[in-house]
């Protein structure tokens, strides 16, 4: 038992590497201009008003995701949406200042 000891740290080990490595694709949240914010701000309300399908790119944790579904609600004073995504149709409440890009499917 006491020569495979030193492999017991090795789990350890490999978690701590997987932390560093996500930490080197992470990337900064892209600023948007004025023009891009409100042209997101449009898309947006126009896909509510229409029910139409969108792709979305918004900015998580480090990481730039992008998903496709359908906008229930927006509120640009409050800085909030609510997406329902068209993989699961769960509900997600998400920030207007995460979103990246907006695109009517």
């Amino acid at each position: 038992m006491k020569k495979w000891c030193p492999f017991a740290t090795l789990p350890e080990q490999y978690i701590e590497l997987k932390e560093i490595i996500d930490k080197q694709v992470e990337v900064a949240q892209p600023v948007l201009t004025e023009e891009q914010m409100e042209q997101i701000n449009f898309t947006l309300i126009e896909a509510l008003h229409t029910n139409k399908q969108v792709h979305l790119a918004y900015y998580k944790q480090g990481k730039i995701v992008t998903e496709t579904g359908f906008i229930q609600f927006v509120d640009s004073l409050g800085d909030l949406f609510i997406f329902i995504d068209d993989v699961f149709e769960l509900k997600n409440k998400m920030r207007l200042s995460e979103l990246i890009d907006v695109h009517l499917a």
